[in-house]
């Protein structure tokens, strides 16, 4: 009778470890399958243009975000890693300071070139790990040939090659100046209507591209949130159903002019350049609405392995007056009491400090927060370790791993981040600004056009000047030279910088782009027409 009892007992211990063994392995696997990527780039957008991050506001411009935050972790010093779009995304996408990738400012219409061939993106990686990789928006890195978003490690794009306000449009959208319509008729309305295209930078119509081709052109302003949100999420349900861990980079048109939102019904069409339309706030929405339909489409796929990182390129555009958002507190007090703006195009924080959150159920603490000195170039190295890819080992990299901060609650960030001049001032991508702690020195400061037309004067500063963030975010003040405090910063900041440079000047990995100009290289899908229109409408 024992004999049985112990073979009953063994068949059921066996089936134990079978069950425990199954669940152990299907853990394995699960916390080793790779995760999903959704990066959102906001454009021109400001710090304080999340209800998050101005509570005392009590505005609700921005719901979705304010979810995502609550449920995942809001960044309060994250910065991009340029003032302006090219060299901001191309460290983005390379981990690499403008000095090191070749991208020190925008290109144009006319550019027949983009980030460099030499450098390694983000993508080509994670494509290369079996990484479905798709792009919605903005590039701005190269439209012809090898420069192409589908050359550079996309399985697929759809967008524009650079900024809306780059082209013309039919129904153009809100801008200062007023961007007129695109000619309809013939290129002689080019010669009868001088200023048809004040405010736009080229007569070429602003094309919609669908990885190669022009698929639209001009394209319709106030339809591209739809076709970017449909976009997006074919592109997530198109990876699922291939059973890919994906990347999903979605460069936005919002906040950047020509803003397009949606209107009153009961508003004529002949009037979308009313001052009765809060047109920022509108378009604020809108953005926040396409945000929550891409948040929405990853939940309901694959909710628990999909991190989304929502950011921004660079400051607000305060040019554009009330086209343009807020920078929060970081107003640049000392640079706006001498004239100019403080935000795009400047070093200053509101040209670079940017809203920020990362969203991963189960991953992410949820209502957190960090104050973390983190750059957007830190993107590159903390998804690439997250998916387990190792970058080349032949250059150097300025991002850092921010896995730790994301996941973990660590508040170490950048000990050093330096900020280099892309826009108003000095010569391109020099260094220009340091951030160390609550410490930030200005070797070099200017402003870009404020609204009314006013840009103050380059000035180079020797020794810098240093600013007590924790007590100055309006860098109204800086330290008074005499002191202890700037001594002792001041140095450290200026061996670091010369240590940075000096690094620079002697890396071997150094890429160069090429900033010539053709008037051929413009996307233009049909020459004989009118803005290179692709079908004549109405």
């Amino acid at each position: 009778m024992a004999e049985p009892l112990f073979l009953l007992f063994g068949m059921l211990l066996c089936g134990l470890l079978l069950h425990i063994m199954s669940q152990h392995g299907a853990t394995v696997n699960k916390s080793s399958k790779k995760p999903n990527f959704i990066i959102i780039l906001a454009d021109d957008i400001g710090w304080g243009d999340l209800d998050v991050n101005q509570p005392k506001a009590k505005t609700n411009n921005t719901p979705y975000l304010n979810l995502m935050a609550e449920q995942g972790l809001r960044l309060t010093d994250f910065h991009s890693p340029a003032s302006t779009c090219s060299p901001s995304r191309a460290a983005i996408l390379t981990g690499r300071y403008g000095l090191r990738n070749g991208v020190t400012h925008n290109f144009a219409v006319d550019s027949v070139a983009g980030l460099p061939l030499s450098e390694v993106t983000l993508p080509q990686l994670l494509q290369k790990a079996g990484y479905y990789t798709g792009m919605i928006g903005k590039w701005h890195l190269g439209h012809n040939g090898p420069y192409r978003p589908t050359n550079r490690g996309f399985n697929y794009y759809l967008g524009i090659p650079y900024s809306n306000d780059m082209g013309c449009t039919d129904i153009p959208g809100y801008n200062l100046p007023q961007c007129f319509p695109c000619g309809r008729y013939g290129l002689e309305v080019f010669r009868l209507k001088k200023n048809v295209h004040k405010g736009c930078y080229s007569k070429v119509g602003l094309p919609l591209i669908e990885n190669s081709s022009i698929v639209e052109q001009p394209l319709d302003l106030w339809t591209l949130t739809e076709q970017y949100k449909s976009a997006a999420i074919r592109i997530i349900h198109n990876a699922r159903e291939q059973g890919k861990p994906y990347l999903l980079y979605l460069a936005l048109s919002h906040m950047h002019v020509p803003l397009a939102p949606p209107l009153p019904s009961d508003l004529p069409s002949s009037t979308y350049h009313s001052d009765d339309v809060n047109v920022y706030i509108s378009s604020l929405q809108e953005m926040d609405n396409l945000v929550g339909a891409v948040k929405v489409a990853s939940d309901d796929t694959d909710k628990d392995n999909t991190l989304i990182w929502f950011t921004g390129d660079n400051g607000p555009w305060e040019q554009k007056c009330q086209y343009a958002g807020n920078v929060g507190p970081f107003i640049g007090k000392w640079q706006t009491s001498r004239g100019g703006g403080s935000a795009k195009q400047t070093t200053w924080e509101g040209g670079h400090r940017v809203p920020t959150i990362a969203y991963w159920p189960g991953r992410v603490p949820a209502n957190t927060t960090s104050s973390a000195l983190l750059s957007g170039m830190d993107i590159f190295p903390t998804l690439l370790s997250l998916a387990g890819v190792i970058p080349p080992s032949d250059r150097h990299y300025d991002g850092i791993d921010a896995t730790n901060t994301l996941l973990h609650g660590e508040q170490n960030g950048h000990e050093f981040l330096f900020h280099p001049n892309s826009g108003a001032a000095g010569t391109f991508g020099d260094v220009q600004t340091v951030r160390t702690g609550k410490h930030k020195a200005f070797y070099i400061t200017g402003a870009a056009e404020a609204c009314g037309g006013s840009t103050g004067r380059q000035q180079l500063h020797d020794p810098p000047l240093i600013f007590d963030l924790n007590y100055d975010k309006s860098e109204e003040t800086p330290l008074d030279v005499r002191s202890p405090e700037y001594q002792a910063v001041a140095e450290r900041i200026s061996r670091q910088r010369e240590k940075l440079l000096w690094d620079i000047a002697t890396d071997k990995s150094v890429s160069t782009a090429d900033y010539s100009k053709n008037k051929a290289a413009a996307p233009c899908c049909d020459p004989k027409q009118a803005v290179c229109r692709c079908h004549m409408q109405g």
